[in-house]
């Protein structure tokens, strides 16, 4: 029991370890996209507004593939400095 109240915290413990590699992909090319497994679960753990808001707060702006099965990271240029 312990173990399923303790999940969602540790997905929520991953994140920036996940912000941290989209930002870096992200660096040297225009888009990244997760397909791994323990990635996609960190993600599909949160609800989309919480989704969008991780993107944003980020400079990053998201599209669900394959009915989520895929997730799509992009930078999102209209909210860059020039």
């Amino acid at each position: 029991m312990a173990r399923l109240i303790a999940r969602p915290e540790q997905m929520h413990n991953d994140l920036p370890a996940l912000a941290a590699k989209i930002g870096q992909r992200l660096s040297i090319s225009s888009e990244y996209l997760i397909t791994q497994p323990a990635e996609l679960r960190v993600l599909r753990d949160m609800s989309e507004e919480e989704l969008r808001e991780f993107a944003k707060n980020h400079g990053w702006r998201i599209i669900r593939r394959l009915g989520g099965r895929q997730i799509e990271f992009y930078n999102d240029a209209s909210v860059r400095a020039l």
